[in-house]
């Protein structure tokens, strides 16, 4: 029993030691003081606390990049040109980075440490970035998974974006999480209404984010997102359109044919939404309703999983089933716009470019 109480000992106080040595490390080694953070050149300098990630030092001080991932390194949007100071490119960059963007010295701002005097580049536009108060204006079930945050607009009172574009939500400390996270959501309403924004949130397991907005968010919370960032809207063309989405990724597509419906838009369209069950579809009477109002455009639910309870007599199977099946009937001239996972994503790109859909004519979001 003594040989056990002094194992015991022996096991905390090295924990203490390391423990010590872990704050000795942040108060000392870790302490880079205070550097100079220059951008484009010298437009714009800041004076800053060594220590953090370049994006979220940029974040402090009212400058937003993009980042889908919430900086988790996932995504690959957050790249800005690092000129001095940024060292080297770590591991976890090089999957995003082609050889030439990394000859340049572009970084992904999530995992450069902002730890000595910088200086980078980045897209100026992007200093037009805002950051938004809104209130929750109302959060409703639109699936057992997912729901609707709408959210009003208080400070700025508007917001302008491209239908199909995403801001940033800022998911606050709360129990669970330790600090403030960002994650990108696609915009869901009509760009016209500038007063609000609709956001559709798939609950993800041990998300910071979504557990947030699940269970802890409330209407009439104060709620901040910056944006808009994204280079997925509709392009001016006459060609036929081909729509795909899974689950949440319906989103930036409502957006998008709200935008047809209020410009009179008459492009032929159609819209190819797969889930796994017939209860896991949502949005039904609106996308029946867009069918009504616009000219040419056809809304083809998909169900993977359905059984015979279910007596579902549309679609089955993968949503691009369906899809091959139309793009073998003609071969005029299409686009493609596409939202939802990444294995949806790219079994849909084969698929579209094996029908004769080119590359620079197909359009994605990935919900990583």
């Amino acid at each position: 029993m003594t040989q056990v109480f002094i194992g015991i000992l022996a096991v905390s106080g090295l924990t203490a030691f390391l423990a010590l040595l872990l704050e000795m490390a942040h108060a000392f080694v870790l302490n880079y003081g205070e550097v100079k953070l220059s951008i484009n050149k010298g437009d714009k300098e800041f004076t800053v606390q060594g220590g953090s990630n370049l994006l979220g030092t940029l974040m402090d001080n009212s400058i937003f990049v993009p980042s889908a991932c919430g900086g988790r390194a996932s995504c690959g949007l957050c790249k800005v040109t690092v000129t001095e100071g940024g060292g080297p490119i770590l591991p976890t960059e090089t999957p995003y980075l082609e050889k030439d963007e990394q000859e340049a010295g572009i970084r992904l701002s999530c995992q450069v440490k902002v730890r000595s005097d910088m200086a980078i580049e980045m897209d100026p536009d992007l200093f037009n970035i805002k950051e938004y108060k809104t209130l929750a204006e109302s959060i409703k079930d639109l699936t057992a998974t997912i729901k609707e945050l709408r959210l009003k607009l208080v400070d700025p009172p508007e917001i302008s974006f491209k239908p199909g574009q995403f801001v940033q939500f800022r998911a606050p400390e709360y129990r669970g999480s330790p600090e403030p996270v960002y994650r990108a959501y696609s915009i869901a309403s009509s760009a016209k209404n500038k007063n609000e924004i609709v956001l559709c949130i798939t609950k993800v397991k041990g998300g910071l984010a979504t557990t947030f907005v699940h269970e802890f968010l409330k209407e009439g919370d104060k709620v901040f997102i910056n944006g808009p960032y994204g280079d997925f809207y509709l392009r001016d063309s006459d060609s036929e359109m081909i729509m795909i989405a899974t689950g949440s990724g319906l989103a930036p597509l409502m957006s998008i044919l709200y935008q047809m419906a209020e410009d009179g838009i008459e492009r032929k369209a159609t819209l190819f939404f797969g889930t796994y069950r017939p209860n896991d579809l949502f949005y039904v009477d609106e996308l029946k309703d867009l069918e009504k109002k616009l000219k040419d455009f056809t809304f083809v639910p998909v169900i993977s999983g359905a059984t015979e309870d279910d007596n579902w007599k549309g679609e089955t199977g993968m949503v691009t089933d369906p899809v091959k099946k139309l793009l073998q009937k003609s071969e005029a001239p299409r686009e493609a716009y596409l939202c939802g996972n990444p294995l949806m994503i790219d079994a849909a790109v084969k698929i579209l470019q094996e029908n004769g859909i080119k590359e620079e004519n197909i359009y994605y979001d990935k919900f990583a």
